[in-house]
């Protein structure tokens, strides 16, 4: 038989099909990981493009074949369900259902849904997916917040040199992707597939690295403290992916994480960007470390009154 490994669909709402609850939490970590792995390796990509075409251009072209490489891979190996490939359902397949009675039997996981009673009577009336999805807007306002202010802030007002402003950058990069994953896991492992509660204690480090990040005057501890939130800060940013996943039927993951990752990039991102950029334009720095803080703290509270759901039996 064919291993589900082989065969893993490439879309978000896929990984309730192909990983089970007990995994989930594991492998959607490492799928996560992306993030940092490209944004890691495009420097690279970027040079290479420049050195081949000898033109500028080569950095939009050869990213852009590397792209369509990857599609085409996708299109062709990518299956949608288990059963597109004759296995049967992943719940089946490793014996690992749901806790929830509602998962149990009496609802049919597999059936079809039409888009209007996806989300209207599963998403939008569920409370826990919008907590999860304002929870979102901080969690990416604290990620964008520091991810793109950091060399501004390193060069202009920390006056580190270019390099420990691009090696700060790049630990908060790499330090990601041990952390995502170690997050993951351990919310398999030892919180019975529970995310909040890591999202919480994710958050709370998160501020206090922002507190180093913000008052040391140390080149060290500040790399060390960008290394600190980078670690944490993917993981609720995967966690809130993956409880978004838990929370509604398998055909219904795909328009809750949506919803949620909606909250997070529009609402978030644009926290991070305009309103830290009118802070510290009109009223300084310290406004935006503020804002960043006040976001990790209310973060941790939605996490904190989500603290035991899981599934939408709960």
């Amino acid at each position: 038989m064919v291993g589900y490994k082989e065969w893993v669909g490439h879309r978000v709402e896929d990984m309730t099909h192909w990983f089970s609850d007990s995994e989930r939490g594991t492998k959607m970590a490492i799928w996560n990981t992306a993030h940092n792995i490209g944004a890691g390796i495009l420097p690279m990509i970027v040079f290479i493009g420049v050195a081949l075409m000898g033109r500028w251009y080569g950095i939009f072209y050869l990213p852009a074949m590397c792209a369509l490489v990857v599609a085409v891979f996708i299109l062709i190996c990518g299956r949608d369900v288990p059963q597109s490939v004759g296995l049967p359902p992943i719940e089946v397949y490793r014996n690992d259902y749901p806790a929830s009675e509602v998962e149990h039997g009496l609802v049919d996981r597999e059936k079809e849904m039409t888009a209007k009673q996806i989300l209207f009577d599963y998403v939008l009336v569920n409370k826990n997916v919008w907590l999860m999805a304002i929870a979102n807007v901080f969690v990416y306002c604290v990620r964008y917040g520091v991810l793109n202010w950091a060399p501004t802030y390193l060069t202009k007002v920390k006056h580190f040199s270019n390099w420990y402003s691009g090696l700060g950058f790049a630990f908060f990069e790499l330090a990601a992707i041990p952390g995502t994953i170690l997050i993951g896991w351990l919310s398999d492992k030892y919180f019975s597939g529970r995310r909040s509660p890591l999202g919480f204690f994710s958050m709370i480090i998160i501020a206090l690295g922002i507190m180093m990040y913000w008052k040391s005057e140390n080149q060290f501890v500040t790399i060390l403290s960008l290394g600190i939130i980078g670690f944490m800060i993917y993981g609720p940013v995967m966690l809130i992916g993956v409880a978004a996943l838990d929370l509604v039927p398998k055909k219904a993951g795909g328009t809750a994480a949506g919803f949620t990752g909606l909250f997070g990039y529009f609402f978030g991102t644009m926290g991070a960007e305009a309103l830290m950029g009118y802070l510290v334009q009109y009223h300084g720095w310290d406004s935006g470390f503020i804002l960043l803080l006040v976001s990790s703290l209310l973060a941790a509270i939605l996490f904190l009154a989500t603290w035991n759901i899981h599934n939408k039996g709960n």
